[in-house]
């Protein structure tokens, strides 16, 4: 495990490993952060919402959830003068420390990121949630719209994990349900949890 001070991004969803988020920034604090981290090649953190809005509102302060994932951009775009369309990847898992409101209301926090967890092979009583997965994947490439989906290839759908990550991007969980899914390590549990809800 490492520890970092990372720039934050408080959501009302959450980002895993593998997954690919898409984001349309207007904020000053976000604009700033985007700026800074192309500028810099910075990771920064995106953290689930415990209470307040994602949109900055006077005399409001969001409480954040102490789980989140760092997140790598891929793609920036300037849509119009102030409005950037972003793309990222989440990196890693982390667990989250001292936190406070900067400048703009920019969130940073010391992270300590989590070890790596190793691809796990899907049980036989767990595959449904695979296979159904897989035909989701399947449908959106014949219908041409794979890239709108919240992941990219390489598809495992052969590991536990990221296919319980996938699901839990794509399934309307309330941000408590998302953050205990961040927050868990095990990913045989996160996908039985999947196999519950669905």
């Amino acid at each position: 495990m490492t520890n970092d001070r990372v720039p934050l991004f408080p959501l009302s969803s959450a980002l895993y490993p593998e997954g690919l988020l898409r984001l349309t920034i207007f904020e000053v604090r976000y604009l700033h952060l985007i700026r800074r981290c192309q500028q810099e090649n910075l990771e920064f953190g995106v953290v689930p919402l415990a209470s307040g809005k994602e949109v900055q509102k006077a005399g409001e302060i969001e409480a954040l959830h102490d789980i989140g994932c760092t997140a790598r951009l891929l793609e920036v775009h300037t849509i119009q003068p102030a409005v950037l369309s972003v793309s990222c990847v989440g990196i890693a898992r982390f667990r989250l420390g001292d936190h406070a409101r900067g400048a703009y209301g920019l969130w940073s926090g010391d992270i300590t990121r989590l070890d790596f967890v190793p691809q796990s092979p899907i049980p036989q009583n767990c595959q449904p949630i695979a296979d159904r997965l897989g035909e989701l994947i399947a449908s959106a490439q014949r219908e041409g719209l794979e890239a709108q989906l919240p992941m990219r290839p390489p598809y495992r759908l052969d590991d536990a994990g990221w296919v319980a990550d996938r699901w839990a991007e794509l399934l309307p969980l309330s941000t408590s349900e998302k953050a205990a899914l961040l927050a868990q390590t095990n990913a045989l549990e996160r996908l039985q949890f999947i196999g519950h809800w669905l």
